[in-house]
C-alpha cells in the first residue's frame, strides 16, 4: 500500500495548497511524488519532490521534507487532496497508483546553470499584461491560443546561456500562486541546462523544455 510520510506535519498545508491549485488548473491532473536525497552533508533530511503538469504544457514542482513509499509514485491529484484532508497524522494514504497516466519526462537533477535573478514584481506585471492580451484574443475554446502562449515575454542571459521565457511559463507561475503577491522586493531565480528552463519563485518552481523535441523518423 502506498504511503506518504511527512517528517514535518506543518508541510501538510504547503502540499495541500500546491495540489489544490494544480487540480484547480486541471481537474484530472496527476501528481508525481518522488523521493530525493538532499545535496551536501545534510544526509539525514530526506526531501519529497511533487510534480504536476499544467494546461500550459509547463511542469510545476515543489519540494518538502518527507518521503513516499514506493519511492516514485504517481496519483490522481484529487485523491491526494482527499487523503490530505482526511488524515491529520504524519502518515497519509495518497491514493491508488496511477503511474501509467504520467506521460511527461522529468528534467535532470544535475547540470543546472544560474542564468539570472528577476524581481517577482516584474513577472507579475508581465503576467497581467499577458492575461489582458489573452482576453482580447481568445482561442477557439475560450483559452489563450498557442501562438500567444509561445510568445517570448523576456530573454535573460548568464553562464554562457541565452534563455527565452514564453508567456505560458508566466501563466503557470501565476496560476499556481508561486509568485505570491509579487511584492516585497522578492526575486525569482532562473536556471537552465542546454535543454531545460527552470524558474524558482517563493512558493514553487516551473520547468519547461527550452526546445521542442524533434519527431523520430522511421
Amino acid at each position: 500500500m502506498a504511503e506518504l510520510i511527512l517528517t514535518d506535519p506543518a508541510e501538510r498545508d504547503d502540499i495541500g495548497a500546491f495540489v489544490a491549485r494544480a487540480v484547480r488548473l486541471e481537474p484530472q491532473t496527476v501528481v508525481r511524488l518522488r523521493n530525493r536525497e538532499p545535496a551536501g552533508h545534510d544526509t539525514g533530511r530526506q526531501l519529497l519532490d511533487l510534480w504536476a503538469v499544467t494546461p500550459f504544457d509547463v511542469l510545476v514542482t515543489r519540494s518538502v521534507p518527507g518521503r513516499v513509499e514506493p519511492a516514485d509514485l504517481s496519483v490522481a491529484g484529487s485523491d491526494l487532496l482527499a487523503g490530505l484532508a482526511v488524515s491529520r497524522s504524519a502518515r497519509i494514504d495518497p491514493g491508488h497508483a496511477q503511474d501509467l497516466l504520467w506521460r511527461s519526462a522529468l528534467p535532470p537533477t544535475q547540470g543546472w546553470q544560474p542564468v539570472d535573478q528577476l524581481p517577482a514584481s516584474v513577472l507579475s506585471e508581465l503576467t497581467d499584461r499577458g492575461v489582458a492580451l489573452a482576453r482580447e484574443n481568445p482561442g477557439p475554446h475560450g483559452t489563450p491560443p498557442a501562438s500567444l502562449l509561445d510568445q517570448t515575454v523576456l530573454t535573460v542571459s548568464g553562464s554562457g546561456l541565452e534563455v527565452k521565457v514564453p508567456l505560458r511559463c508566466l501563466f503557470a507561475l501565476s496560476g499556481m500562486g508561486f509568485l505570491g503577491g509579487g511584492e516585497g522586493g522578492e526575486n525569482v531565480r532562473v536556471t537552465a541546462t542546454d535543454a531545460w528552463l527552470r524558474i524558482d519563485a517563493r512558493y514553487g518552481a516551473i520547468v519547461r523544455r527550452r526546445h521542442a523535441l524533434l519527431p523520430l523518423l522511421v
